[in-house]
């Protein structure tokens, strides 16, 4: 779900932009009948009391610095959208404007709805989109798939910003967190973290690894049966 590798459909990227390091936090719970809920997050707590200061100021670097107003109605577009999705239900968003922390839940019917739904998202707030991921899960075999699609106009995009914008994504971090209701057999991506009960698996990276192409973060796996 995530496309330019960051999260800017939460209103906050214009921050990222000035502040020392921010997160990105991926979550899917797939039930065994392909179900589930996933949620999108975009922490930016390790830089709260510099993004406080920026709020306060109606621009800083040449960016422009959402009011958190502008924040609360680009979530609540969000929001809407997601609603009006097929196949999406229960949404909710969190804005903390204390540690500046914004998420995004929803409840799937399928895997297969969430493909290309950050994208059009993404899309809709006038954001390019630079990456592509898609999802699939076959509860006959038990085998989960996640595809991204790595695209060179990211690093382009990138070269693109004045340098101390480039300097706050060496060190962004996207962490991608996926559980199952059955232990997890086998992954293909050896980036990727079994967790203790084996029904989990994290893979966390930087950020500059998925813009210059040098991180992959498809990854297969196989449920047991």
């Amino acid at each position: 779900m995530i496309a330019k590798n960051y999260l800017p459909a939460l209103g906050l990227l214009l921050c990222c932009f000035l502040c020392s390091c921010f997160q990105v936090i991926e979550e899917v719970n797939v039930q065994e009948n392909g179900s589930g809920t996933a949620s999108l997050t975009l922490n930016l707590s390790a830089s709260k009391a510099k993004v406080a200061s920026l709020m306060l100021l109606d621009s800083a670097g040449g960016y422009k610095v959402p009011s958190r107003q502008k924040i609360q109605q680009e979530m609540g577009e969000v929001v809407a959208y997601l609603k009006k999705t097929k196949g999406i239900s229960n949404v909710q968003k969190k804005i903390d404007f204390e540690n500046f922390i914004a998420s995004v839940s929803f409840s799937f019917e399928h895997i297969s709805n969430i493909n290309n739904l950050n994208q059009t998202v993404l899309k809709k707030l006038k954001v390019n989109v630079i990456s592509n991921s898609s999802y699939s899960y076959e509860p006959a075999n038990g085998i989960f798939q996640r595809n991204y699609t790595y695209a060179k106009e990211a690093i382009l995009q990138y070269n693109k910003l004045k340098p101390e914008a480039r300097n706050v994504f060496k060190e962004a971090s996207y962490t991608s967190i996926y559980r199952f209701g059955k232990p997890i057999a086998s992954y293909s991506n050896t980036l990727g973290k079994l967790s203790k009960s084996k029904k989990a698996i994290m893979l966390n990276t930087s950020v500059m690894g998925l813009i210059n192409g040098k991180t992959n973060i498809s990854n297969t796996i196989v449920l047991t049966k």
